[in-house]
């Protein structure tokens, strides 16, 4: 344990400072600054070590948070590092994407606020990529097979990694022009800069890891003709069908899909001209969702310089505490101000969207009307109804699921009653050699499962290959540990 009696000297939670909003929305660089040495030493000092660490089972990928908290406040980065990366293929994203359900899992959160978990895991990783600490780890030896993971987001890039960590040959392919998935086209830059996805595909590709992008799975090869030319084939592929609202308006010219406008600003962003560019600059922009892609919505639309920037819920706005039902270390729902809500913009709860109203073809704004619950259900108020004027609406309303992709037709892979495509105890499908993880067969969830799910999947994949594993497995599609690999 680090300081006995940090947790009892420093009961202040002093979290990463930000940017200020007038100068940050000018540009799309990171929000955070970087903590200064000794604050973030502090409050790692305020881990207590616990004989149960709860953070633990707060934590899918099992981080040992603990120990990197004690090397933290001992000043042995080095070792701190070696320690995140046991767990953790990437630090870095999570560091700086996780909502950290560790945190609502930490003892010292049942009467203070809990250790800054978190924010001392992206310091560690990048420390070390500062300090020259991430090297290639090629494997000692190849084993001759042959693994094709399709998708490059987190959950096909762990699966990737570790695999060719034990000496496979790991062909990672994707539809898009670059490598990352929605980490490099779905996440703004304020949140996480490409930088931090570029520096790690170059550790992979002089691992061994072999890249293979613009390429569409399902049409320009199909899963047939991988399971020909692979060992194993793994469906890394995401839930990328968005939640859609068929009311009427649907169709008038300035609905679109959340995705709709965050990849092609992301790709202005990186220097691209794409055709479908979306420009929110002095219009009147609404976001229906309160999640996180609605945040992205709302920092890229000030960004652009928006009118006003408008978020409506349709249910009630979560407690600033933990409610009865939520109790300690489950994760709770909690109001949440991102940094993007920092930034302006209204938010509005019990608010149902009733039409999309315009003129000659063109949205000009919203009819909402108050949330009722009857019933159980959630349903507009009679009476209550109003517009809100918008240029633009964002539908950021989660998502239902993989793209089906020809999975089904060319490999007789099932899919689930949630949409999913479904799998065993050990990740694989019902067609031998052919495995899921990740979002395609989890459903819409945090960048930690994702990663979590990559490397089981991989240590799955591993022990049908070779008839053994020394890879890890985190959890298992039914969130419980594989006992035996």
């Amino acid at each position: 344990m680090a300081d006995p009696r940090g947790f009892l000297k420093v009961r202040q939670r002093e979290t990463q400072p930000r940017r200020p909003v007038p100068v940050r929305i000018m540009d799309w660089k990171e929000v955070y600054e970087a903590q200064e040495k000794g604050v973030l030493k502090s409050q790692a000092g305020r881990c207590m070590d616990c004989g149960v660490p709860f953070c633990h089972q707060g934590c899918p990928l099992g981080n040992l948070i603990p120990e990197w908290n004690d090397l933290t406040w001992r000043d042995k980065g080095e070792e701190a590092i070696e320690r995140l990366h046991a767990t953790n293929n990437f630090p870095e994203w999570t560091g700086r994407l996780c909502p950290a359900p560790c945190e609502a899992s930490c003892v010292l959160g049942i009467n203070q606020p809990a250790v800054t978990i978190k924010q001392v895991e992206v310091s560690i990783i990048d420390e070390a990529f500062d300090n020259g600490w991430v090297n290639p780890l090629p494997p000692h030896r190849l084993t001759g097979k042959t693994v094709a993971v399709v998708g490059s987001g987190p959950a096909g890039l762990a699966a990737a990694q570790q695999l060719t960590r034990v000496g496979h040959t790991v062909a990672v392919y994707e539809r898009d022009d670059k490598i990352g998935g929605l980490l490099r086209y779905g996440i703004p830059d304020f949140k996480m800069e490409k930088e931090q996805v570029d520096r790690r595909l170059e550790q992979m590709k002089a691992e061994g890891t072999r890249f293979r992008t613009g390429v569409a799975v399902g049409t320009d090869v199909t899963w047939e003709q991988l399971r020909r030319r692979y060992d194993a084939v793994v469906i890394a592929t995401g839930a990328t069908v968005p939640r859609d609202l068929p009311i009427p308006g649907r169709d008038l010219d300035g609905v679109h899909f959340a995705m709709d406008y965050l990849v092609p600003s992301n790709r202005v962003v990186a220097g691209e001209s794409p055709e479908n560019h979306i420009d929110a600059r002095g219009k009147h922009v609404v976001i229906l969702g309160g999640g996180d892609t609605g945040a992205d919505c709302i920092g890229t639309a000030h960004r652009h310089q928006a009118a006003s920037v408008t978020t409506l819920a349709i249910g009630k706005q979560p407690p600033l505490e933990r409610a009865g039902h939520q109790p300690w270390p489950t994760f709770p729902t909690l109001f949440e101000v991102a940094s993007a809500h920092e930034e302006g913009g209204e938010r509005t709860y019990l608010a149902s969207t009733v039409e999309f109203v315009g003129e000659d073809g063109k949205l000009t704004g919203v009819k909402v009307a108050e949330t009722e619950f009857v019933d159980g259900k959630r349903l507009p108020k009679a009476g209550t109804e109003r517009i809100i004027p918008a240029d633009l609406v964002f539908l950021s309303l989660g998502f239902t699921g993989p793209e089906p992709a020809g999975i089904t037709e060319q490999v007789n892979a099932e899919f689930d009653g949630r949409g999913n495509v479904a799998r065993d105890g050990y990740y694989m499908t019902n067609t031998e050699g052919v495995f899921v993880a990740g979002d395609a067969g989890r459903g819409q969830s945090l960048i930690v499962w994702a990663i979590a799910e990559g490397r089981a999947a991989a240590a799955a994949v591993d022990k049908f290959l070779m008839g053994s594993t020394i890879l890890p497995a985190p959890v298992a599609p039914t969130d419980r540990a594989i006992a035996v690999l």
